[in-house]
């Protein structure tokens, strides 16, 4: 399966579910579904996988999902609908402006911001740079160039979400699985943090500019520039927090 942003919900979660371990399979469940939201993988309004699909995916029984399934409800995460249409949809994230003062206070006082942000740094950086190295399929280059395009056209309310789909495109096309499980999980921290602080047109603007030579230099070959691309990327990101959230 692949990371196209084009394919079906269940293709977009690849790089998050995998068979959990015996012995912690309601938690390791949890932590996997809490992702796929967490990384818009799934956006607002639409449907989680089957039930069955989501079970055989994760390598737990149907009693299981439920309850993983329920707290997520209970959260507010997702809701359950009957009927022919019916399912586990995942609800809208709330944006910077919906989030109470408690709520920004409690996300950031369980993260350690410049722990996060340097190890999501060591990551994209290893993955630009083993991208450019090793060089892509033209399959893969395709699906790299059309995540890239699907950013360029996002209105703002989707940018988050692509934006996400582009980074994990390039996480999942270095060819490390267990670097793409570490990125997916420090990536749903990340934006976690980015929900608490404002869209601005000019970084956005900014940011695309950099995944354009990004891109460029993934494809060129160019293990070093994609390397210092992605590393001038990420501090980008880093100072808006820390000026908004430190």
């Amino acid at each position: 399966m692949s990371l196209d942003p084009q394919a079906g919900p269940e293709d977009r979660l690849t790089p998050v579910l995998r068979p959990v371990r015996a012995g912690n399979g309601f938690e390791e469940a949890l932590e996997q579904i809490l992702q796929v939201v967490r990384l818009g993988l799934v956006p607002g309004g639409e449907r989680l996988p089957a039930e069955r699909e989501l079970a055989e995916r994760l390598g737990i029984s149907r009693v299981t999902l439920r309850e993983v399934l329920k707290v997520l409800q209970d959260q507010g995460l997702v809701e359950s609908r009957r009927g022919r249409y019916g399912g586990t949809f995942v609800l809208p994230r709330a944006d910077a402006g919906d989030l109470g003062e408690g709520e920004l206070r409690r996300r950031i006082a369980e993260v350690d911001i410049e722990d996060v942000l340097r190890f999501r740094e060591v990551l994209e950086v290893g993955a630009a740079g083993l991208c450019a190295a090793h060089g892509l399929t033209d399959e893969q280059a395709d699906r790299l160039r059309e995540a890239l395009a699907r950013t360029q056209d996002a209105p703002l309310t989707d940018y988050r979400r692509l934006d996400t789909l582009l980074h994990l495109t390039l996480a999942e096309l270095c060819g490390s699985p267990t670097l793409t499980a570490q990125y997916a999980a420090v990536r749903a921290t990340v934006n976690d943090l980015l929900d608490c602080i404002p869209l601005l047109v000019r970084n956005l603007e900014h940011s695309q500019r950099q995944h354009g030579a990004l891109v460029e230099a993934v494809l060129d070959g160019d293990a070093d520039g994609a390397r210092e691309m992605m590393r001038e990327h990420c501090a980008g990101t880093a100072a808006l927090l820390r000026g908004f959230l430190a």
